[in-house]
């Protein structure tokens, strides 16, 4: 393997119009300036996903730019005291190397890559930039690279807006150095099984970028109207907004339908407005509870202790005194055999395929038929075909 000729570091930060949200700004553009005034939040999940990056890092850095093994040993043991670190992080880390390794093997050209680069697209949103995770440069393509460590959903790289603004500031950045004549971006989730890439050619990507140019522009500047929809799930104000509230109300435009039942038409309607009311009352609680935590006032409402929970203060000592108690051991214990799931998830795809998949060991079943929008990628099933045919 060719090794790259400039490896890149920058911090990361953030900017009023994130690629990482503009899925977000680009629909409700006063949304950016609005989010802009409330505090930054963290989880565990999030400060998981920083480590596993850095852990990523480290393997790239090493892949491409010669490191001492016992420098680079010395680095990860660092990582492995923190105290988020897990061990899977190293085998879902290397899915996203073997992804890199396999991306940059055969290319003909010595790739020039940049890690964690920050990219500058000011130019197509004002004040933009972010950091790409990985950039590498060869054969006239352009290949712009995101690991995602987290396990919610999957994320496709299909006209993604945070891939192919990140594709513009690195084409910026790099265009009068090499000839670009092809942007490859591809969203690496190894958790979820999930690697999404997505081509285009450089003509397009810039056409795009002049698209969306003005729409930047008055998200900036906080003009234009709450557009509530699936972009909300992330935004700091999912669960006080206005605009996303006031979509729900159209459910009571049906109370005075005739004749009493709902057709076919009017279900589907309500259903479509009716898809995010979970989500978004379970915001309206979580943002009630912390409410009342501080001591403020949620009329009909207040914060209380849950359920409570109980654990062994030392679970050896316990059952120590059980034992010597006369009670049986085997009481004390369960056996279950793991699940397939689970199982595929210890031994790693391949090898659950070469001993239990291959050899007829497990038996797939069809799920149970259940409601879907239209857009979804799976065929429809009908009383006149059964899920079950359909599987097969």
């Amino acid at each position: 393997m060719a090794k790259t000729k400039e490896i890149n570091h920058k911090e990361r930060s953030h900017a009023l119009l994130s690629a990482s949200a503009a899925n977000r700004w680009l629909a409700c553009t006063p949304s950016a300036r609005l989010e802009d005034e409330k505090p930054d939040s963290t989880s565990v999940f999030a400060e998981e996903g920083t480590l596993a990056h850095e852990i990523a890092e480290l393997k790239l850095t090493k892949y491409f730019h010669p490191m001492a093994k016992s420098t680079f040993t010395r680095r990860l043991n660092k990582f492995k005291k923190r105290e988020l670190y897990q061990d899977e992080m190293l085998k879902h880390t290397e899915t996203y190397l073997d992804y890199i390794k396999e991306l940059t093997i055969n290319l003909e050209q010595q790739p020039y890559a940049a890690i964690e680069k920050q990219v500058d697209f000011s130019h197509i949103a004002p004040e933009g930039f972010g950091t790409a995770d990985c950039i590498i440069v060869a054969d006239q393509t352009l290949y712009v690279n995101d690991f995602k460590y987290g396990k919610g959903i999957p994320v496709s790289a299909e006209d993604n807006p945070q891939m192919k603004l990140y594709a513009l500031g690195a084409y910026t950045a790099y265009s009068l150095l090499f000839d670009i004549q092809k942007v490859h971006m591809s969203i690496v989730q190894p958790r979820l099984d999930n690697i999404s890439e997505f081509e285009m050619t450089v003509s397009d990507l810039l056409a795009w970028g002049d698209e969306i140019k003005p729409i930047a522009e008055k998200a900036f500047k906080g003009e234009g109207e709450f557009v509530p929809g699936e972009h909300c799930k992330f935004c700091k104000l999912k669960a006080t907004c206005r605009a996303r509230a006031d979509q729900f109300t159209a459910l009571d435009d049906f109370g005075g339908k005739k004749p009493p039942e709902l057709s076919n038409a009017e279900v589907g309607q309500v259903l479509e407005k009716a898809k995010s009311i979970e989500s978004w009352v379970k915001a309206l609680k979580d943002y009630a509870l912390k409410e009342s935590l501080k001591g403020k006032e949620i009329p009909g409402w207040k914060a209380v202790a849950g359920r409570g929970s109980r654990g062994y203060v030392d679970v050896d000592k316990a059952f120590k005194q059980l034992k010597e108690a006369g009670i049986d051991e085997a009481l004390l214990y369960e056996r279950t055999p793991l699940t397939v799931p689970k199982l595929e998830k210890e031994l790693g795809a391949k090898q659950y395929r070469e001993l239990l998949e291959e050899p007829g060991h497990v038996q797939k079943s069809p799920g149970k038929p259940t409601l879907a929008p239209a857009k979804d990628k799976r065929m429809a099933v009908t009383n006149e075909v059964s899920a079950e045919e359909d599987f097969k």
